[in-house]
């Protein structure tokens, strides 16, 4: 995984926690070189997450509507910055430069941009895992509500677990490191040395390897991780 597109609230929230989960992931990001992709705010949990990365030797890239920027809450020493047009536009451009997405707390917005980067998955637009991140319990609600959802027929059980959950950071990114090789799995065109070198770091093939072959073999790499096996 190159890059992660995190959600996130504008507000540090009322928690402690929630502050430090974005401090952790931002951190965690930066240790293991996937690049931060977010909303491009200096603020709250956005602010917390981008310096944490930030501080920790990572790549941030922000992309922020012009309208907010102007209001002079954009993040102004971030690794790159987009500024465009509109939130649909950021939407799109942070889904183009996402391998991934994770959902830390947040309100309406978060809440928006993350439900629309997993329906991009249900309808099969893109092959990218979509996670929440639940510190305290925060999305326990929201989850009990596309349980009530698929119970009810809206949202068919294959689709409802496109949605990764879990409550520690570190085992939630091997999480979505997994989702990427069982992708792999299903897929027959080449890969790239860069994007080996993203689904597992110390596997090391030559460039033009089936993805099959690949998948097979980060498939008995990460099968020896007794914490790996157990996800």
């Amino acid at each position: 995984m190159r890059a992660l597109c995190v959600f996130c609230g504008a507000n540090f929230g009322r928690r402690p926690a929630y502050r430090l989960a974005a401090e952790q992931i931002g951190g965690l990001l930066a240790q293991r070189g996937i690049t931060l992709v977010y909303g491009g705010g200096n603020v709250g949990l956005m602010g917390a997450l981008a310096d944490a990365a930030l501080g920790g030797g990572g790549r941030v890239v922000g992309v922020i509507p012009r309208a907010l920027a102007e209001k002079e809450i954009a993040h102004t020493g971030l690794s790159e910055m987009h500024v465009v047009g509109s939130m649909h536009e950021r939407k799109a451009l942070m889904a183009d430069l996402a391998d991934g997405f994770l959902s830390l707390p947040g309100g309406f917005g978060t809440w928006d941009e993350f439900c629309e980067a997993l329906t991009w998955s249900q309808l099969g637009l893109q092959k990218k895992a979509c996670a929440f991140l639940n510190v305290e319990g925060y999305y326990d609600a929201l989850l009990a509500l596309a349980a009530r959802a698929a119970e009810d027929g809206f949202i068919r059980e294959e689709h409802r677990r496109l949605l990764l959950v879990d409550g520690d950071a570190e085992k939630l990114l091997d999480r979505l490191l997994l989702v990427l090789h069982r992708r792999l799995l299903q897929q027959d065109e080449v890969l790239e040395v860069g994007e080996v070198q993203d689904v597992v770091g110390d596997l090391h093939v030559a460039a033009g390897m089936p993805l099959r072959e690949l998948a097979l073999r980060a498939h008995a790499f990460l099968r020896r991780s007794p914490e790996l096996r157990s996800l």
